[in-house]
């Protein structure tokens, strides 16, 4: 690991290239799904790692960490998933299904590939910075946060919208399939048990991961 003090961690062609992806996601996300798009912890962790990126900011890339680099794994396998589904002529059906959904265009689909990418960065990211503990705690109540915005404000799984391509079921608050809410446990129960499982089976293991692969430092 580099030395925290070096005046420049972060290339200035990375962290050029990674604003300039953001600065056509936002607005192309913007128009065809709309604000609430942004309140799904993927996209907090791609504008997190913005400003990590150009701040060099430990803490922010720590938190960013915490919180996809577990849920993001999953993306990837459920993608590969599909592709093998999609090849044998089944339907496609999970978490990663819109990628296949033809109509949505192969542009705006492919700006989607970023959860494969991003976890990579944001291990680079602390490599390069370091690992901040405190990480967790923020990124849990941040999290806990998105998921009660989502449950009360947000559609939830199953409900018809106007438009098709508007966020409902954000951050899987009313269960893991977006066509139809989970039925073995009542709506608020099933929250409560999805914030302690993402926090004990997801965020706490990649804290306890990174915290004994990178040297924990206070952050700048």
């Amino acid at each position: 690991m580099n030395n925290p003090t070096d005046s420049s961690l972060i290339p200035l062609w990375l962290k050029i290239l990674y604003s300039a992806f953001l600065a056509v996601l936002v607005p192309v996300y913007w128009i065809n799904y709309g604000p609430t798009n942004f309140l799904y912890f993927c996209d907090v962790a791609l504008l997190i790692a913005l400003y990590a990126v150009w701040r060099e900011s430990r803490l922010a890339a720590s938190i960013a960490a915490v919180g996809i680099l577990l849920p993001q794994l999953f993306w990837c396998l459920d993608f590969g998933l599909q592709l093998v589904r999609v090849s044998m002529g089944s339907v496609h059906t999970g978490m990663t299904a819109y990628m296949f959904d033809s109509t949505k265009s192969i542009f705006l689909r492919g700006l989607s590939f970023f959860h494969g990418w991003l976890p990579f960065l944001l291990l680079f990211l602390i490599c390069r910075l370091g690992y901040d503990p405190r990480a967790l705690k923020r990124w849990t109540l941040l999290a806990w946060f998105l998921c009660l915005v989502s449950f009360f404000f947000l559609p939830p799984a199953g409900a018809q919208l106007s438009n098709p391509n508007t966020p409902l079921n954000v951050n899987y608050v009313f269960g893991l399939n977006d066509a139809q809410k989970q039925t073995w446990l009542p709506d608020g129960a099933y929250l409560v048990v999805w914030m302690a499982a993402l926090s004990i089976m997801a965020y706490l293991p990649t804290h306890l991961v990174l915290n004994k692969l990178a040297n924990p430092v206070k952050s700048r």
